[in-house]
């Protein structure tokens, strides 16, 4: 599963404004031929992302290329069940990515457009915000 090799901190703020606007950055498609872009606003997790590629792979046979362009970099973190109030923050317990409207997911290429869109299709029903298949039509 994809997270940060080493952090500057343990643990960070939840920051939640940060998911207003939209992505100006990652917003194109720079790699392949079609994408998935988010259309709302959200978090995804490390096993969402990994679930969605799986689902790319297992769709296209493991053929073509795929593109994942988020990386989950932030920590959230949880208390054990039954824990008291104080005792400070929580342990580490799973790395997201932040995602505002306009962002590109993944990218695809090397495949035929209805079977790379069927695989999309297969990906969009893993991921938690609402999205959207875009072509890199000139």
């Amino acid at each position: 599963m994809l997270q940060p090799k080493r952090t500057k901190f343990r643990r960070l703020h939840r920051l939640r404004s940060q998911s207003k606007g939209i992505a100006t950055r990652g917003s194109t498609i720079a790699f392949g031929e079609m994408a998935i872009k988010a259309v709302s606003a959200g978090e995804l997790t490390a096993r969402q992302i990994e679930a969605a590629r799986r689902a790319i792979a297992r769709a296209v046979k493991r053929g073509g290329k795929t593109w994942i362009r988020v990386f989950p970099d932030k920590v959230l973190t949880a208390k054990g069940a039954e824990v008291p109030m104080g005792s400070g923050k929580g342990a580490p317990d799973k790395w997201v990515v932040q995602i505002k409207p306009g962002k590109i997911l993944f990218e695809m290429a090397g495949e035929e457009e209805s079977l790379m869109r069927e695989a999309l299709k297969l990906a969009i029903y893993k991921l938690p915000v609402k999205c959207k298949i875009i072509s890199n039509e000139i």
